[in-house]
């Protein structure tokens, strides 16, 4: 199933407090369960004003419904085609 990046403009994220981040990652996780098994929070980077997000779903529409109905921006959404960590440079590559 295709992954997706979601970056989420959230001025001042960096600065919400546990209490804040726990408020919004609850109201994901029932939006989430409302959406079905067909797509997954796998996990997000809180920045100094925004939030990355990493998910797992069918199609970009599912994941644009979630930040819909749970009334997050979804400022991009981007398919992750390929990824790659430093064992990438140590695999070998045939021509």
């Amino acid at each position: 199933m295709p992954k997706f990046v979601i970056e989420r403009e959230i001025p001042g994220a960096g600065a919400l407090s546990d209490r804040d981040l726990k408020a919004i990652s609850q109201k994901s996780c029932r939006v989430l369960r409302e959406l079905g098994p067909d797509v997954q929070w796998l996990q997000s980077y809180v920045t100094g004003d925004k939030i990355y997000c990493v998910y797992i779903a069918p199609n970009e529409e599912l994941i644009r419904e979630h930040a819909r109905q749970g009334g997050f921006p979804a400022n991009s959404v981007s398919r992750v085609m390929n990824i790659i960590d430093p064992t990438t440079a140590e695999s070998s590559v045939s021509a």
